[in-house]
């Protein structure tokens, strides 16, 4: 039985800077249905509070303890371990590492700087590779889908091309990390086998979750989706919805 979900944001509750039809209802009906929500995105460009602030404005009423980044995963691993941020990121992120600094060996920690990569930002992370810096990847996807409707290319292509070049592997903190999944099941108190995961990345979201040891993972046919997709990665999607509305019709019935 269902007793949690993990929803992934950009693509399955809004696209650029408008919910995805019926999304907000979708997820209030989550709520008045008992079932506990936690939002899970590999979104690299935005602080947390951004983020948190856009769904509260579209309507969806999150709190800031139910928003999971890979950049919070982040700093907790630098503090663990007394690394400070070599930041390979957007400008707009960097707030979310004020509290990452002070230790004086450094990891390289790359998430979507778009248009801020640059050589000169790459080739200054590659030299603290070689010089043995490990390397944080806040996420590894391929693709995602633009604010103009269009897809374009994510930060995957550029940690690819540091581990090509350094010979160091990088940690994806991340979806599809299983810790990351992990933390949203803990952060819900229910079983991983008791959660269901909605994204539309079948990668990252879907095969990463059931991956993980989540039990439910469906793939809505909405933002970065892309016909057959359900097909090109292993474990297959649960089920596929058109949307999140039929997403969440599938949930509310597991949970009965």
């Amino acid at each position: 039985m269902i007793g949690g979900v993990l929803l992934d944001i950009s693509g399955v509750l809004y696209q650029g800077e408008r919910p995805i039809a019926g999304a907000v209802d979708a997820v209030e009906r989550l709520r008045e249905s008992g079932i506990p929500i936690r939002f899970l995105t590999n979104s690299t460009r935005r602080p947390k509070r951004t983020i948190v602030r856009k769904l509260n404005v579209l309507g969806f009423d999150a709190g800031d303890d139910e928003v999971l980044t890979p950049a919070a995963a982040a700093c907790t691993w630098l503090n663990a371990h007394g690394f400070s941020p070599h930041l390979l990121v957007h400008p707009d992120l960097e707030e979310d590492f004020s509290d990452c600094v002070g230790a004086a060996s450094k990891a390289i920690v790359i998430g979507d700087a778009a248009e801020y990569f640059s050589y000169e930002r790459l080739n200054a992370a590659f030299r603290e590779l070689v010089a043995g810096a490990p390397l944080l990847a806040l996420a590894a996807n391929r693709v995602f889908r633009d604010t103009d409707g269009e897809l374009s290319l994510d930060a995957g292509a550029f940690v690819r091309a540091l581990e090509y070049s350094s010979g160091t592997e990088a940690l994806i903190l991340g979806k599809p990390e299983r810790s990351f999944f992990r933390a949203g099941t803990d952060s819900l108190g229910c079983a991983p086998s008791d959660v269901a995961m909605v994204g539309d990345d079948a990668e990252s979201d879907v095969a990463g979750a059931l991956s993980a040891g989540i039990g439910m993972g469906i793939l809505v046919q909405t933002g970065k989706y892309r016909e057959g997709d359900e097909n090109r990665f292993g474990p297959a999607p649960t089920s596929v919805a058109t949307d999140i509305a039929e997403a969440v019709d599938t949930i509310i019935a597991a949970s009965r």
